[in-house]
């Protein structure tokens, strides 16, 4: 069977996350996306486990099922040196036995643990209890592995499971990196909310012999992602190398001699799109036989968002998704299915602009410094041919 997956979300207990991500609501609004398969999110967390175990009908091998939504048991622990790491698990016993097992003094505060084990040690742990895990959003700046390890070996000594590409990279980007071509990809969301154009932004459509944790965890080690879902990289806000505080995109070299400091004053950070290629030892990407397809999207409300230049949650936006998600079934039909034809009797132009997506075919002002990057359109109704994105050839 093919199922469309997120991994990575979060619950109400992590950090900035909205108090409204509780199963009860998270499994609808999965439904909307076009999901079938979802991690929990913050599965060390005491209360977090208790509320899934309420809220949930466990159907055996690791999975939890709400509303015709599936689930399995994951967690992001922020390691050593701020390095976050994303952890599948078994079942509940093991996710409470592994909770008390973590050196951590806020694990029963946040949903996203910190702890001061480093990748090696932390391998070691979940491995004993069969757990699945890799870096999270491996190349960001903040948090990301690659920006304290040249090399994925040096974090974890041994070979993790998956590397997550976060919202800032792309398989193109990441298979300049020639230690990686023996890696499964992953795509996921990390979302904070439980809004269908925060849930499933990123996604992975995966081959799975039935719902399980068994199932799950043998089409991870065995390459059978069928296709990637996420952003085009230069919309994520931390695709290029710009200021925290005012957001200007800025050349990385000239940054390094003004020791990361802009002019006003703020801090410029490093952009996922320069460190991979500091890392790379490939000119262009090469990528394995096995690896899937990557297909560059966008929430559908953020692109109609964008055609009608409202904000994302207005009634007026979420109306006119809602129409379209009465008339397709869920967004990522829509999205990827739908014939654009019949799209266009609803809205031109955001017919158009979904076509767009579907060519790789937009132009987008590069995201940096924690801003995302926004869709250019020379008119409502007119789409720019995009650059080329991703090539090494550009540093």
């Amino acid at each position: 069977m093919i199922v469309n997956a997120d991994f990575h979300i979060h619950s109400c207990f992590s950090m900035a996350s909205s108090k409204d991500m509780l199963i009860k609501n998270i499994a609808p609004k999965s439904k909307l996306k076009g999901l079938g398969l979802l991690g929990t999110g913050d599965a060390l967390h005491p209360k977090w486990l208790d509320m899934i175990e309420e809220s949930t009908t466990y159907l055996g091998d690791g999975i939890y099922s709400r509303d015709g939504i599936d689930f399995v048991l994951t967690v992001e622990v922020e390691g050593k040196s701020k390095i976050h790491h994303l952890i599948m698990i078994p079942d509940i016993d093991i996710a409470r036995d592994l909770s008390y097992k973590l050196p951590s003094k806020n694990k029963a505060v946040d949903g996203r643990p910190k702890t001061n084990l480093g990748g090696v040690e932390l391998l070691e742990l979940v491995r004993q209890y069969d757990c699945l895990i890799g870096p999270a959003h491996a190349f960001t700046p903040w948090t990301g592995m690659y920006k304290s390890f040249d090399s994925i070996y040096d974090c974890y000594e041994k070979k993790p499971d998956f590397v997550e590409l976060g919202l800032s990279a792309d398989t193109f980007m990441a298979d300049c990196v020639s230690e990686l071509k023996d890696f499964t990809f992953l795509t996921n969301s990390d979302a904070h909310s439980p809004w269908p154009h925060r849930l499933g932004r990123e996604f992975n459509q995966i081959e799975l012999k039935d719902i399980s944790f068994s199932s799950i965890k043998h089409a991870i080690k065995h390459s059978q992602i069928k296709a990637n879902y996420g952003l085009f990289p230069n919309l994520g806000k931390y695709h290029m190398t710009a200021c925290t505080k005012c957001f200007k995109l800025a050349n990385p070299q000239d940054a390094k001699a003004s020791k990361m400091k802009c002019e006003c004053g703020g801090r410029i950070k490093k952009g996922v799109d320069y460190r991979i290629s500091e890392i790379a030892d490939l000119k262009k990407a090469q990528s394995p036989s096995f690896r899937p397809p990557y297909v560059h999207l966008m929430p559908l409300a953020e692109l109609i968002s964008t055609v009608l230049d409202k904000g994302v949650t207005t009634k007026t936006v979420q109306n006119k998704w809602q129409t379209l998600i009465d008339q397709f079934g869920n967004e990522i039909n829509v999205l990827i299915d739908a014939p654009i034809d019949d799209i266009e009797k609803i809205d031109l132009e955001v017919s158009q602009i979904i076509g767009s997506f579907r060519i790789n075919s937009i132009n987008v002002i590069p995201g940096g410094g924690g801003k995302y990057g926004e869709i250019d359109f020379e008119s409502k109704s007119e789409v720019k041919k995009v650059p080329k994105i991703v090539t090494l050839d550009n540093f």
